[in-house]
């Protein structure tokens, strides 16, 4: 996977409210009901040839009584239903029928963890169904950067129920990214960007076609029109994919371009300054010019108060062949 893969991502919930935006999803509950007690085996049939006791111990009497087993104190009709002795064990379920089910939901998640946005959204479902994919979207949210495989999984859960949403569709983009599954995350962030027409995801779609070996696509997303109106954050990230994408390409001198063009100097501390930093500072590296590279990863170090880049260890890394070399 290319450096420096994975953009904040521009959508999701409450989980991943610290990204800003709406980020992956979560939800909760246990197998959805799937795994309810099972009603009891029929009990064993009367043998067709007891005879039913009347009063004092002899057989029946009554038109049509003769040898036929009674039910409820009621002879049963020539077309009864014959009781099974026990039910057939339920067939195993297909990995369609699995993936529909989707993974257990956590205890506690309700689906409530959601932006309210995203719930809007949801409000055209019927009911059961909008609070089954509320709570797996919420479980995406939840696991996407710890378990991100499993955030996919949930994500596709919603996705079976409810893939005509934009917010779900971006929430199995933005799953499958996270697990490294980059064709599919294009593919559903496409649909959702069809849908709602939202250039968010632009970043992420374009590092999608990095990871698959297409730079020049990446380049393409990068000069879209609507990056002109992105965030500082989203335009950083979008800045960020396009010098990575040059690299990819061997196109050094055009990659250290596109970053000068960005703001590099900005007093902001927000994480993007330090990622578009290293960025800068790793590209200098591969540029063969390591005295400028060594003052970018400090540059990096000084506004990356989260620890979100390893700036500090290449800048020693840096320093030490410096001095051997020396």
């Amino acid at each position: 996977m290319p450096e420096n893969r994975r953009p904040s991502r521009p959508t999701g919930s409450k989980p991943t409210s610290a990204r800003g935006g709406s980020q992956g999803q979560s939800r909760a509950e246990k197998n959805g009901g799937r795994d309810a007690k099972r009603e009891k085996p029929w009990e064993a049939k009367p043998s067709r040839d007891a005879k039913p006791a009347g009063r004092g111990g002899k057989p029946a009497s009554g038109s049509g009584s003769g040898n036929r087993p009674q039910r409820d104190g009621k002879p049963a009709g020539r077309g009864a239903p014959q009781r099974r002795d026990r039910r057939e064990p339920a067939a195993p379920r297909t990995a369609d029928q699995a993936a529909y089910d989707g993974p257990d939901l956590p205890e506690g998640i309700t689906g409530a963890e959601l932006d309210r946005s995203i719930t809007q959204q949801l409000k055209g479902l019927p009911e059961k169904l909008a609070s089954r994919v509320a709570r797996h979207l919420a479980a995406a949210g939840l696991y996407i950067d710890q378990d991100p495989e499993l955030a996919y999984r949930h994500a596709l859960a919603a996705r079976s129920r409810a893939q005509r949403l934009a917010v779900v569709r971006e929430a199995v983009g933005e799953a499958a990214y996270a697990a490294g599954h980059y064709a599919e995350a294009l593919a559903d962030l496409r649909a959702a960007k069809r849908m709602n027409g939202a250039t968010a995801y632009l970043p992420i779609m374009a590092d999608c076609h990095r990871a698959l070996g297409q730079p020049e696509q990446a380049v393409k997303l990068a000069k879209s029109p609507g990056v002109a109106n992105f965030a500082p954050a989203a335009k950083a990230e979008m800045t960020i994919v396009e010098a990575g994408a040059r690299r990819d390409m061997g196109q050094i001198d055009a990659a250290l371009r596109t970053l000068e063009q960005a703001p590099l100097l900005s007093k902001s501390r927000e994480p993007w300054v330090a990622r578009l930093r290293y960025a800068y500072a790793d590209t200098l590296v591969e540029a063969g010019r390591p005295t400028d590279a060594l003052a970018g990863f400090h540059r990096t170090e000084a506004v990356d108060g989260e620890g979100i880049t390893d700036a500090a260890e290449r800048g020693g890394e840096l320093e030490t062949k410096r001095d051997a070399d020396a």
